[in-house]
């Protein structure tokens, strides 16, 4: 589980509202990305209360980007739209959570907790600003 359609719609979302001068509301962006509205708003709520939107109510409401995109880290963008932790494995950060192990010591664990350590060093350093250049 890297990616998943929350973690692409939470990314392509905030790139439009770090371009928008005002507040967007749910509408217009599930209008101006063709993702559906109600799917969107989870995602969105799901940024908002995680502190990376702003969120406001009313005519003129809508969300807003509440820091500059250079320091919003595609890690945490991902792991507030997905409410859970990057793992790209199921035990790749505990060894409790192997499948598999049954309480034997597991060979191949040690690798995939280093992968997902660079993974998440990787991630971390990656910003918004640096996707929205590329």
């Amino acid at each position: 589980m890297l990616f998943t359609k929350a973690s692409e719609y939470a990314m392509l979302s905030l790139i439009l509202l770090s371009q928008a001068n005002h507040p967007k509301d749910v509408d217009t962006i599930s209008s101006e990305l063709g993702i559906s509205k109600s799917f969107l708003a989870k995602i969105l709520q799901n940024l908002a209360k995680e502190g990376i939107l702003h969120s406001f109510k009313g005519a003129n409401g809508g969300f807003v980007l509440a820091d500059k995109p250079s320091n919003l880290s595609i890690k945490r963008i991902l792991e507030s739209a997905e409410k859970r932790k990057v793992n790209v494995f199921e035990c790749a950060n505990s060894r409790c959570d192997c499948p598999s192990s049954k309480g034997d010591e597991c060979k191949i664990w040690p690798m995939f907790n280093d992968l997902q350590g660079r993974i998440d060093e990787f991630l971390d350093q990656i910003t918004l600003t640096d996707i929205i250049k590329k």
